[in-house]
């Protein structure tokens, strides 16, 4: 094995090795994965060539099936487009002109596989008057050099373009640190399609060294996102937001949902004669249980303002049965703050806990000035919700009646019994309410 051999194994390791790496480290991100297949057939087409293909040209000539080792080349060219065209999809549609530009990337696809098939049909041509361009370059004017360099040159440019017209459009912080070093490196790795053995080893390295910088800088934004998302977000809202970007899962949107809301009764005269260590004990013990029920049904903390907790059930990730979820939910809080209720109270000062449940259809999004920004939901549920929670005695849960209807297309074994009508303060109409029973 020569020194360009040596050099070009080494490439084309370090190029799957990244592959495996990105999939493994981001493997629920179809991003990332068409990322990882981009670099597995980069890597493998490099193998390819300098581990099979040239020793066997060497021990016996061009053979007519050479060419179908050329796929693995323009495969690799396709999963980059491919990428591209995954990254524009995490764009909110209401923010990007679609059409142009993923019809210029799937051109850049097509055109790739046009040099394919090209290679596959004149594996001769190829060997004698494309590779290693560069070696010999007062002899590449042979007309067949264009039928391979013509697609090649097209799918790079267009999907360029379409990469750039990515940009343009502003996606989520991370992809774009991606997609500029691969804006910056794919070109210069292209060049090792037509370079010398020892050029085209450094120009691959030279341009994943660059797309390892920007995909570096990507995982670190996402682990920084994921750590700080987890203290607020259900997981699977966290998990939504690293596949598709923190715009697109808080974009706004109207949809129908549920809300629960809960607080403590009697905690400001409890607090007035408490310390302030043991009230910020209790409300972090209060808040930890509350987070652990929200995230086990789905649900979004929207906010913790004292001893009140509310929680959004099909915002920002939508559930069919965000009704029937919003009742477990209901429930589970209703258990557990019982029990710490009684464990926190004394003969002085006596803790309870009510919770309310309302749905219907609400306006989620992200508002807020330069410096600080608020996930909220603006919707009659909302205030519904809170009302009922602070008409619910302790260890009540009242519901709604838009709560009751959607439950009957997902039945469960919650069992809602008719309560009082309610006058609420803000609401023209006395409101019907419903009380979860007990379990």
């Amino acid at each position: 094995m020569n020194s360009n051999t040596t050099a070009a194994v080494i490439v084309a390791l370090q190029a799957m090795g990244m592959a495996l790496a990105f999939i493994l480290a981001d493997r629920q991100s179809p991003t990332s994965r068409a990322l990882g297949m981009f670099l597995a057939c980069t890597g493998l087409s490099i193998a390819i060539d300098v581990l099979w293909v040239i020793p066997m040209r060497i021990e016996s000539g061009i053979v007519a099936w050479e060419g179908l080792l050329a796929l693995p080349q323009s495969l690799a060219i396709v999963f980059a487009f491919e990428w591209v065209l995954r990254v524009r999809e995490t764009i909110p549609a209401a923010n990007l002109k679609t059409q142009g530009p993923n019809r210029l990337l799937r051109i850049a696809q097509g055109l790739a596989m046009v040099y394919g098939l090209a290679a596959v049909a004149f594996p001769a041509q190829r060997a004698a008057h494309f590779g290693n361009l560069m070696l010999y370059p007062g002899e590449r004017v042979h007309p067949t050099f264009w039928l391979f360099f013509v697609p090649l040159a097209l799918s790079i440019a267009i999907g360029t373009a379409g990469t750039l017209f990515t940009l343009y459009r502003r996606p989520d912080r991370a992809e774009v640190r991606r997609l500029v070093a691969f804006a910056i490196g794919a070109p210069v790795m292209a060049t090792g399609i037509i370079a010398p053995p020892h050029l085209a080893a450094l120009s691959t390295t030279v341009g994943l060294l660059v797309l390892l910088i920007g995909s570096v800088q990507y995982h670190v934004t996402q682990g920084q996102r994921a750590q700080f998302l987890s203290r607020f977000l259900a997981p699977q809202v966290a998990q939504m937001v690293t596949k598709r970007g923190l715009k697109s899962a808080t974009d706004e949107k109207t949809l129908e949902l549920s809300v629960v809301c809960c607080d403590l009764r009697g905690f400001t005269a409890f607090s007035a004669a408490t310390s302030s260590r043991r009230v910020i004990e209790i409300l972090r013990e209060y808040y930890d249980a509350v987070g652990i029920a929200a995230a086990a049904c789905g649900g979004t903390i929207k906010d913790q303002a004292g001893d009140g907790v509310l929680i959004l059930v099909g915002a920002p990730l939508p559930f069919d049965d965000h009704a029937q979820r919003a009742i477990e939910l209901a429930r589970q809080i209703r258990e557990v703050g019982i029990a710490l209720a009684r464990q926190w109270s004394n003969q002085e000062m006596q803790l309870g806990m009510g919770v309310g449940v309302a749905s219907g259809f609400v306006t989620v999004g992200v508002i807020g000035g330069a410096s600080r920004l608020e996930y909220t939901a603006v919707g009659a549920p909302v205030n519904l919700a809170s009302r009922l929670c602070s008409e619910a005695a302790h260890g009540q849960v009242l519901v709604d009646e838009r709560t009751v209807e959607l439950l009957r297309a997902h039945p469960s074994d919650s069992r809602l019994d008719a309560g009082n009508t309610l006058d609420l303060k803000g609401f023209a109409a006395p409101v019907p309410s419903y009380v979860l029973a007990a379990a």
